[in-house]
């Protein structure tokens, strides 16, 4: 018996067998870990599922771009270099997409599934788990639409700190801001001098954003998607769409924020909230929006100062299931008030299916290490791994929204770098600390 109480003997369960749950199962497995590993397919399907197989691809065939210059393809190269078996079945069953990963979403679904199921140390069961198992490990990995009844589990587990959508706001990297039309400034003085940027839009600048908002196309729900708007996350389209003034009393409003130089209020603001202690990005405070992303780039770009925007992550609306990680979770992605539970992939605020890969691959080396009573070696900082799981477990628990990976979660480099050397350098250094990283798990693997 280990002392985390799991004899090696013992199965570890993991219940979603999507990209994340696959990817966890199968690392613990090839280090001979027994599996446990439960799908509700084809017995039961999400609104969004149809085919049989696991590590379904719901929303599109591809896996985004393939460049070290974006921080996606950094994680797929260190996950490349760790044997993740979602890597090796993307690039197994790839299809022409120019600078992206894309894959044929049918066979990739296959290939996946063939293994998984061949695999010796991982039994698969083909049913819906209605109850949290009672003793081992247990690895939660069922999605952003998580059934019903064990979203009900999860929710007395979280202590009901589970949510059922997102309503997300864009951010933006602080060296892609043009400052000169940007002042920092909190509201009325409160607080530190730079908690807030300010965009200044005077009258004409703001009905002609207002017009723009209003004309630009928007994403509509998928039919099983009944969101609710409360007014505390009110898009701002509909915020337009309530008169010519409803932004400006509202998220655009630019009471107690005078102008550094005149003194006078402008007639709207619109303010930019440090999404990190580094403060490399910037969240847009109050623009969730439904806008599709094209014209999110374009509307949002009219804004003074974001004319060369770039956006880390675009707005949304979409119901997703995903826990309070920084609030519940240690960073190895254990549940801080009972360490036997771990979750892994978009349930723990993770965007994206490369980044729920990741996830997957850390809760598997997870498990393993609690196997054999020690504890887990977690991924350098400066890896694309190690950025966005210490994102999602040290994040503002109060703004916790879901994340793509971006170089904008990485530690900043020392000294002065030009801007185009950056990423590429980012990119070297955080490869270098895999290497290194990889040798250290060798050693400590039992």
């Amino acid at each position: 018996m280990s002392e985390r109480g799991l004899r090696l003997d013992q199965r570890v369960t993991i219940i979603g067998a999507g990209l994340a749950g696959c990817e966890a199962a199968w690392q613990a497995a090839e280090r001979g870990i027994r599996v446990r590993l439960y799908e509700m397919k084809p017995r039961r399907y999400s609104p969004a599922h149809q085919l049989p197989g696991l590590a379904e691809l719901v929303c599109s065939n591809s896996l985004r771009g393939a460049d070290l210059s974006n921080a996606v393809g950094l994680l797929k190269e260190e996950l490349r270099r760790c044997g993740s078996l979602i890597m090796q079945g993307a690039d197994a069953t790839r299809v022409p997409a120019g600078g992206a990963l894309a894959v044929d979403r049918e066979q990739f679904s296959v290939w996946i599934t063939e293994r998984i199921a061949a695999h010796p140390n991982i039994e698969l069961i083909r049913e819906e788990v209605v109850d949290l198992p009672t003793e081992g490990l247990v690895v939660i990995a069922s999605g952003p639409l998580t059934s019903d009844t064990l979203a009900d589990q999860l929710s007395r587990l979280t202590g009901d700190r589970l949510y059922f959508y997102d309503a997300i706001a864009p951010i933006v990297s602080a060296e892609s801001l043009d400052l000169s039309k940007i002042y920092a400034a909190s509201r009325y003085g409160k607080g530190d001098g730079d908690d807030y940027l300010n965009c200044p839009l005077d009258q004409h600048q703001y009905a002609t954003f207002l017009g723009a908002l209003r004309g630009a196309e928007k994403v509509e729900p998928r039919s099983f998607e009944k969101l609710v708007h409360f007014d505390g996350c009110m898009p701002i389209e509909e915020l337009a769409a309530r008169g010519d003034d409803t932004l400006r009393f509202g998220p655009m409003k630019p009471v107690g924020l005078p102008e550094p130089v005149s003194g006078e209020e402008p007639w709207a603001v619109v303010q930019l909230r440090a999404e990190n202690r580094e403060k490399t990005l910037y969240n847009l405070v109050g623009f969730q929006t439904k806008m599709t992303w094209p014209e999110q780039r374009r509307v949002l770009r009219m804004i003074p100062g974001l004319e060369q925007a770039e956006f880390v992550r675009l707005g949304a609306m979409h119901r997703n299931t995903f826990i309070n990680a920084p609030s519940l979770l240690s960073e190895a992605q254990q549940l801080k008030s009972d360490p036997r539970f771990l979750f892994a992939g978009q349930i723990t605020g993770v965007e994206g299916y490369v980044e729920s890969a990741g996830s997957g691959f850390l809760a598997g080396l997870t498990v393993v290490a609690l196997a054999q009573g020690r504890e887990p070696l977690l991924p350098p900082r400066g890896t694309a791994l190690g950025a966005l799981v210490h994102h999602i477990t040290n994040a503002d628990p109060k703004q916790f929204q879901p994340m793509n990976v971006n170089y904008g979660l990485f530690p900043p480099l020392e000294g002065r770098i030009k801007k185009k050397d950056r990423k590429p350098l980012m990119a070297e250094r955080a490869l270098v600390a895999l290497d290194g990283w990889k040798k250290g798990l060798i050693n400590a693997e039992v």
